[in-house]
């Protein structure tokens, strides 16, 4: 009697965890999709396959629309989840929804896309512009030959 007393407990006390993980992921979702978190990976995978594209100019473009159908925002969003699981408490996730649905969010969401262009094309110069300071400090100190 005593086991089947543990056994109901516990499974009463599952279901009412797996109901709040329900909440909590459809809370998580529902914060991805107003960010625009899946077109933000979208976007990203974009910009890969126009460097891949660079690398194999011999595939058709055909390949290349193929394989873009087979990418689903929502496989990325399934990966974030858990993620944003492990950081933000629900009500953190709330609050958040809450950021989102106001003037001042929706237009973060809606510009982000850009201001990430934007800001990895500058971290790109960037980058350049280190590496040829880097370049230049070693051969002036005769660490690396012209």
């Amino acid at each position: 009697m005593k086991q089947v007393l543990i056994i109901t407990i516990f499974a009463i006390s599952s279901l009412h965890l797996n109901a709040q993980q329900t909440a909590v992921e459809q809370d998580v979702r529902q914060l991805l999709e107003l960010t625009g978190a899946a077109k933000l990976g979208i976007q990203a995978m974009e910009m890969m396959i126009t460097q891949f594209q660079q690398g194999a100019p011999d595939a058709p473009n055909e390949f290349w629309t193929e394989f873009k159908k087979e990418i689903k925002p929502e496989s990325l969003v399934n990966l974030l989840v858990p993620i944003y699981k492990k950081h933000f408490t629900q009500a953190e996730i709330k609050q958040l929804i809450a950021f989102y649905q106001t003037p001042i969010g929706k237009k973060v969401t809606a510009t982000l896309p850009a201001v990430t262009q934007e800001s990895m094309v500058a971290g790109q110069q960037w980058g350049q512009q280190i590496g040829a300071k880097v370049v230049q400090q070693l051969q002036e100190k005769g660490y690396i030959k012209n």
